[in-house]
C-alpha cells in the first residue's frame, strides 16, 4: 500500500466525460484511484494484455495495481512510471489544435460531414503540425486497442504527443484505459446488467459513434497495424493475480475479453 498526500494531488484542469478521478504523482510515479467502478482492475489487465501483443515496450503504459491511502480512505487503482523525459511536456490533440488554429481538434473533426474525412484530417493535420512520421500508424493501433477493449474515453484530451525541449515532437505511448472493459459500475454499466446488452451500448469519442465504423475506416485507409497473441490461458492467468476487486468484476471481465477475442479473430496471431 502507497500513502499519498495532498502535496501529491494533480489538479486536473479539465473534467473527464464522467468527472474528475483522483490523480496524484510522487517520485517520478503516477497514481490513479478507482472513480466509477474497477478503472484500476481495467488498466492493469489491458497493460498487461498489451504485452502480448505486436507492440514495442515502450509504445505503451505499463500499469501496477496499487492500494492507495489518501485522508484516512484507501482506495483500489494503478501506478505507472512517468514517460517523460527531463523537459518533455505532453500536449494533447486537442490543445495542439487549439494553440496552432484557434479552435480546439474536437469542434474540428465534428465539423467534417464524412467519418473517414475526419480521421484523415486528424492524422494528416498532426502530422503536418508536428512532424511526426507515421501517425498514421500509431492513430490505427490505438483504435484497434480501443475497440477490442471497448474505451469508451479516446477523446481529443485523450489523445496526446510530447513536446521536448528543443521543439521536437515525439509520439506519446499508449495510455489511459481505465474505461475499457465496462469498468463504470455506477453510471453506465451496472455489474448486474446483461454485459452484452451493456457491450451494445457503448460507443467511442473520437471521430464517430462506432467502434467497428472506426477501426474499419482506419484499416481501409492506413491498414491493420497491431496484431494480439494473448490467448484464453493468458487472461486467466492476468485476472488470477488481480486482488481487490469482486470475483463478480473479474469474471465480468473474463467474459467481455472472450467476447472480443471471438469478435476479432482476424486481429490474432
Amino acid at each position: 500500500m502507497i500513502e499519498l498526500f495532498e502535496q501529491d494531488k494533480k489538479v486536473q484542469k479539465r473534467k473527464s466525460s464522467k468527472g474528475n478521478q483522483l490523480k496524484w504523482e510522487k517520485n517520478d510515479v503516477w497514481y490513479k484511484a478507482d472513480y466509477t467502478g474497477y478503472e484500476g482492475l481495467s488498466e492493469y489487465v489491458v497493460s498487461s494484455l498489451l504485452e502480448k501483443s505486436s507492440l514495442k515496450e515502450d509504445e505503451f503504459v505499463h500499469y501496477e495495481q496499487e492500494e492507495i491511502r489518501y485522508k484516512s480512505q484507501i482506495y483500489m487503482g494503478v501506478s505507472c512510471k512517468s514517460f517523460l523525459n527531463p523537459g518533455e511536456q505532453l500536449i494533447t490533440l486537442e490543445r495542439l489544435f487549439q494553440n496552432t488554429y484557434g479552435d480546439g481538434l474536437n469542434r474540428m473533426v465534428y465539423g467534417i460531414a464524412s467519418h473517414e474525412d475526419r480521421l484523415s484530417f486528424l492524422v494528416n493535420k498532426t502530422q503536418e503540425i508536428t512532424g511526426i512520421k507515421g501517425f498514421d500508424e500509431y492513430m490505427t493501433k490505438l483504435l484497434a486497442i480501443d475497440s477490442f477493449f471497448l474505451n469508451e474515453d479516446r477523446h481529443s484530451h485523450n489523445i496526446a504527443v510530447i513536446l521536448d525541449s528543443k521543439g521536437s515532437y515525439r509520439t506519446c505511448p499508449i495510455f489511459d484505459q481505465g474505461a475499457s472493459l465496462l469498468a463504470d459500475t455506477t453510471m453506465d454499466y451496472p455489474l448486474d446488467g446483461n454485459i452484452y446488452d451493456l457491450m451494445g451500448t457503448v460507443s467511442p469519442k473520437t471521430f464517430c459513434e462506432s467502434f467497428d465504423e472506426q477501426l474499419e475506416i482506419a484499416e481501409k485507409i492506413y491498414g491493420t497495424r497491431i496484431r494480439f497473441n494473448f490467448t484464453t490461458k493468458d487472461v486467466n492467468n492476468i485476472l488470477d493475480t488481480v486482488y481487490g476487486y469482486s470475483s463478480e468484476a473479474k469474471n465480468r471481465v473474463k467474459d467481455i475479453l472472450l467476447e472480443q477475442m471471438r469478435k476479432y479473430k482476424y486481429l490474432f496471431e
